[in-house]
């Protein structure tokens, strides 16, 4: 039975020592120190059963001489060689990126991963786009949609700036704040934290509205082949949503943002903003054809919206925080915000809700509920927030709006905080506002490709690695054993 009792501790010294060197920060020397102070703490009381087991203890000393460092060997030559795969793809060691992932998971730490990403950013100038309204000289409500996405998950890089931008904004100005989404993909995630309060900060430098406008357009609505835009034109900005909902979508090209604007500016247009509404998933997402399709009615919509008379307008403003609605339900701290404008007797609310996208159908009982109360129109959006994603363990890594929240509650909220904007709705004007961040470290699209690839290239190696490596190791040991 000691034999069997050797091969026991082998088989543990190898467990902890591939612990200690895939999931540990503590150096080589620690590691294998840690690794083998509970299994050599096991063997002990044997030195002291000679008589009962009656082993030589000679043959002992030559097995845990030969077999440790066979142990250290095999599980040094495994990170080693699975390392590599992460310096050939993107310059870093496999498993310090795996560290880093696995420490952010476990204790929220988001500073390892950011590292590495910091390494793999580009720099890049960040637009900001932000309308505000105001009654009197009060800012009522504001909407900034930056160019950046808020990615890639939990805590790390951009994925809380809405929420960033949003709490700063109500702080300063004391309003509402939304943050909808941009026409964006990964390869704009910002790589920190830092990355982000430079965004924040340069949010807050464009605070200074001075000109503004007392006229916009009634909301317009076009739907064709399944695709939605709503438009409707700000003094000299328009303000342009896309949905294909009920329909599956997902993050939508930059490209198509600058066809709309360059379509905008040859109408006589200064200014557009683009949202991607977000507010629906439930299946695969066809690019191309919800791209060409939103292409042609975003443009319907902008030409009709700049034939429409424009008019005085009312705005309201509320928001709701939720307190039993988290991030492992799918919705973020910036809770649900609704702006209101009244155009003659035309009442239109934009519902933004700080989550990663919609459950499909969701949004349309949300407009009926808003037809309910008087608001005749209008478009529910969602911030494509990330600091839901990877916290729950399901199949998207996260619960779109409505998936994990009771839509009658949900709607409850709604109803509620778009009362409130109701009776909050003034004379009011809008200032539009744009600026530049300069110099904002983006993820990029390479490195984000080039992740996915180490993760599967890194995956086959490590099953190659263990089956090869661990076979011999085991091989050996009992052949020592055998011997001895």
């Amino acid at each position: 039975w000691i034999k069997f009792f050797l091969l026991g501790f082998c088989a543990a010294l190898i467990l902890r020592l591939l612990v200690f060197f895939t999931a540990s920060f503590a150096d080589r020397g620690r590691a294998i120190l840690s690794s083998l102070l509970q299994p050599a703490l096991c063997i002990v009381p044997i030195f002291f059963m000679r008589s009962v087991i009656k082993y030589d203890l000679t043959f002992l000393f030559i097995f845990f001489s030969l077999s440790i460092p066979i142990a250290v060997l095999t599980v040094f030559l495994f990170s080693f060689l699975l390392d590599n795969v992460g310096k050939k793809t993107l310059g870093v060691p496999s498993l310090s990126l795996f560290k880093a992932f696995l420490v952010n998971w476990t204790e929220n730490m988001n500073a390892p991963l950011e590292i590495f990403l910091e390494r793999l950013g580009d720099e890049m100038d960040i637009k900001l786009s932000l309308l505000a309204f105001r009654s009197g000289e009060k800012v009522k409500a504001v909407i900034v949609v930056p160019e950046c996405h808020p990615g890639p998950l939990r805590n790390v890089g951009s994925s809380l700036l809405p929420y960033m931008i949003q709490d700063a904004l109500e702080d300063k100005l004391q309003c509402v704040a939304s943050v909808p989404h941009g026409l964006l993909g990964h390869g704009f995630d910002l790589s920190s934290q830092f990355q982000s309060q430079k965004v924040v900060e340069g949010v807050l430098s464009c605070v200074d509205f001075s000109h503004f406008n007392s006229e916009v357009t009634p909301f317009i609505r076009i739907r064709k082949n399944g695709a939605t835009a709503s438009c409707q034109i700000f003094g000299d900005c328009a303000f342009v949503t896309l949905t294909i909902a009920p329909k599956t979508m997902e993050d939508l090209p930059h490209e198509l943002a600058s066809l709309i604007v360059s379509e905008a500016k040859n109408r006589g247009l200064s200014s557009t903003i683009v949202v991607d509404a977000h507010n629906s998933i439930n299946g695969p997402f066809k690019l191309d054809e919800a791209t060409r399709s939103l292409r042609k009615v975003a443009v319907t919509s902008l030409e009709e919206a700049l034939s429409a008379k424009r008019s005085p307008f009312e705005v309201g403003a509320a928001k709701v925080v939720p307190k039993e609605f988290g991030v492992k339900e799918g919705m973020g701290p910036g809770g649900i915000s609704v702006i209101v404008t009244k155009v003659g007797t035309q009442k239109t609310a934009y519902v933004t809700i700080d989550g990663n996208n919609m459950i499909s159908g969701l949004r349309e009982k949300i407009l009926a509920m808003l037809r309910e109360i008087g608001i005749v129109d209008g478009e529910v959006l969602t911030t494509d927030t990330h600091v839901v994603t990877g916290v729950v363990p399901t199949a998207r890594g996260y619960y779109p709006i409505g998936e994990a929240i009771d839509h009658t509650k949900l709607i409850g909220y709604i109803r509620e905080v778009a009362v409130k904007a109701l009776d909050d709705l003034m004379p009011a004007e809008v200032s539009r506002r744009t600026g530049t961040v300069p110099n904002v470290k983006v993820i990029g699209e390479k490195p984000i490709a080039d992740l996915c690839l180490l993760i599967d290239e890194a995956m086959k190696q490590a099953k190659r690695l263990a089956v090869s490596l661990f076979s011999a190791a085991a091989i050996l040991l009992i052949g020592l054993l055998m011997l001895l």
